[in-house]
């Protein structure tokens, strides 16, 4: 005997309700997505939410390949622009130095003491000029430089000044396609963005390319030239946090337009400092290089003197040998003078002190360097002020060329 379910047309109409129901929401719902997908790619393309590079696949109901679409990002800045105008301009330069260790038959051999950077500044006839520091080619038997294609060429020393720390080397420039355009290092504005271009650690990081901005203009900073631990200088130099690291030095320092402002000199290594990068000003470098390339020197003007900072000396041979008064404390000393010097034609003697140069108070042997290199030439002449047994005395001598003071 059958059982009955007078409510079983009732149930299977729900049921239908329910499946058509149901297959229309999900039809609607797929439908919603389809347009979310369409509108949310390009938004969140330009959010940067996806890669810039997006290929669109369209396919044909046999699953073939019709087309593919390629989205490219345009990446040219100024900053790529300058870098592709000067990056030519900037070589590696190989110190090579004789060496006993491991010696060949001959007792010697050569070998890479340093690398550093170099700028192409000039280029005539078949010869080509290149600015670099002096501690990179100093000691070298031998120098060598790489241009950015890989040719390795032998370079001639013009000339290397100490005191500036830059030097001129000589190539053969027939492979040489570009050089380098200088700027005015003096327009320079705190906060200009700059870019650094030099082979930091040698040749594996060649022609690396670093950005920032000027973070100091005329700073300077106190230079032992020999070692002696007693300050003999102050270099005038732009101060910038791009980074500069061993192998940048003699690399290029350049503005937005393209020009060489500073020439890449040295970074100040301590634990605790971070991007701080000294460059040598381009307006201040000009004249030297112009003095190597031609006369393999810089003719500075020369007084005849070997001398001494008074602060440097204790204050028992400032008042016993110098004679000093008690309130001067200051000044340079002089300890010789070169026969047939301007200084000795002046009636300058050992033991005078210094104190006064054209009406310019002189504290100490760095002022007085400054001003016989930076505000007088060859043929100058220069009135002195001195101390002598305790007497204060004047003079004037007349300045010639020589060899650095």
């Amino acid at each position: 005997m059958g059982y009955y379910d007078d409510h079983s047309d009732e149930r299977n109409k729900v049921r239908r309700k329910r499946k058509s129901g149901t297959f229309l929401t999900g039809f609607v719902g797929a439908i919603i997505g389809a347009v979310l997908v369409i509108f949310t790619i390009p938004v969140l393309s330009n959010q940067g939410l996806l890669p810039y590079r997006i290929q669109a696949n369209q396919a044909t109901p046999n699953n073939k390949d019709i087309g593919q679409k390629t989205v490219e990002l345009n990446v040219n800045t100024d900053t790529t622009r300058v870098v592709q105008q000067t990056e030519d301009t900037v070589v590696g330069i190989t110190n090579i130095q004789s060496t006993n260790f491991w010696s060949d038959q001959n007792g010697k051999t050569e070998a890479a003491a340093g690398t550093g950077s170099g700028i192409i500044y000039k280029k005539t006839g078949n010869n080509s000029y290149i600015v670099t520091n002096h501690h990179v080619v100093e000691g070298a038997t031998k120098l060598e430089v790489s241009l950015t294609d890989g040719t390795k060429l032998p370079a001639t020393l013009l000339g290397s000044d100490i005191w500036t720390d830059l030097a001129v080397l000589q190539i053969d420039g027939s492979k040489v396609k570009k050089v380098a355009v200088f700027g005015d290092s003096d327009k320079l504005k705190l906060g200009e963005p700059v870019i650094a271009i030099g082979n930091p650690l040698g040749p594996t990081f060649a022609g690396s390319v670093t950005q920032g901005i000027v973070s100091g203009l005329n700073r300077t900073i106190p230079v032992d030239i020999n070692q002696d631990g007693v300050v003999d200088w102050q270099e005038e130099v732009i101060q910038t946090d791009a980074a500069i690291n061993p192998g940048n030095s003699g690399g290029a320092l350049i503005n937005m337009g393209g020009q060489v402002v500073g020439i890449n000199s040295m970074k100040i290594a301590q634990q605790s400092v971070e991007g701080i990068g000294l460059s040598i000003p381009i307006n201040s470098a000009k004249p030297i290089i112009n003095d190597l390339e031609r006369n393999g020197k810089v003719n500075r003007p020369y007084m005849g003197v070997d001398i001494k900072s008074v602060d440097e000396i204790p204050a028992y041979y400032q008042q016993q040998a110098l004679k000093l008064p008690g309130n001067i404390n200051y000044g340079v000393a002089i300890r010789q003078v070169t026969p047939l010097s301007p200084a000795a034609k002046a009636g300058l003697k050992e033991l005078d002190v210094i104190v006064e140069m054209d009406g310019k108070k002189i504290n100490d042997v760095i002022d007085l360097r400054k001003h016989l290199y930076q505000e007088k030439k060859i043929g100058d002449k220069m009135t002195i002020k001195f101390y002598r047994d305790g007497t204060l005395k004047d003079t004037t001598l007349t300045l010639t060329g020589s060899s650095s003071q």
